[in-house]
């Protein structure tokens, strides 16, 4: 009997979705090249212009996403060529493929619409978080710690376009609503990384926080952002340890 005679095979539809995870992550991969560079919301897109916000990193922290780029493609790849079949790798991957498949589009619609960039990158955040609860014990550093470092990122990413969309249609200050999502992104995070148990989310997030503590210096929101950043390495290399 053919494949063809088995369309429900568990097998068949695992190594389905082992593909499906690989063009996104190609596309996700691919994106950023036929776009324009992305270091946070231009201004002129909302309502109110703000320029350079307390809440938003400086922008070599942007850098981390080649790492992640990266790290995603090969986890795909390994996936595909070593694991498509596997229980244990096939339980998160529609959620790992709807955060990169959302991914994909993501940049271009950030260049041009703030408010729904900001409700697809919760969507991507949301994805991936579904992934990295399901993902293996084994292979960590082809599944668990790509995803960890992507949803880490993502956790604060998301903290930061909420922050931005909501003081640029005039709903409180810039550095009123920085502390406030500043707060969730360190709330959120803590609660994530101990859950989780992934040492590079907290490490991502804590990367973040360094660079908003770059571009703010030694203010107070600076040095709250830089205190966040050292808890969450020490929990993160804590992690790493165990």
């Amino acid at each position: 009997m053919t494949d063809l005679e088995h369309p429900d095979d568990p097998q068949d539809s695992a190594k389905l979705k082992a593909v499906l995870l690989v063009v996104a992550a190609l596309a996700f991969v691919v994106s950023p090249l036929i776009s324009q560079p992305f270091t946070g919301f231009n201004p002129a897109q909302l309502p109110i212009p703000v320029d350079d916000p307390p809440i938003q990193p400086a922008g070599y922290a942007f850098s981390i996403w080649g790492v992640i780029y990266l790290w995603l493609l090969g986890s795909a790849g390994y996936g595909l060529i070593r694991r498509d079949t596997a229980p244990d790798w096939d339980r998160g991957r529609w959620g790992a493929f709807i955060s990169l498949a959302i991914g994909a589009s993501w940049i271009a619609v950030a260049l041009s619409a703030p408010v729904m960039a900001t409700i697809l990158i919760w969507l991507m955040l949301g994805g991936a978080l579904w992934a990295l609860a399901r993902a293996p014990a084994r292979d960590r550093g082809w599944n668990a710690l790509p995803l960890g470092l992507y949803a880490g990122w993502l956790t604060a990413a998301s903290c930061v376009a909420t922050g931005t969309v909501v003081m640029g249609h005039g709903w409180g200050s810039p550095e009123a609503l920085s502390w406030v999502m500043l707060g969730v992104a360190l709330a959120l995070s803590v609660w994530l990384t101990l859950r989780l148990r992934t040492p590079t989310y907290p490490i991502a997030v804590a990367w973040a926080l360094i660079g908003i503590l770059a571009a703010n210096g030694a203010s107070a929101f600076g040095l709250a952002a830089g205190l966040g950043a050292l808890i969450l390495l020490a929990l993160g290399f804590r992690q790493l340890r165990a």
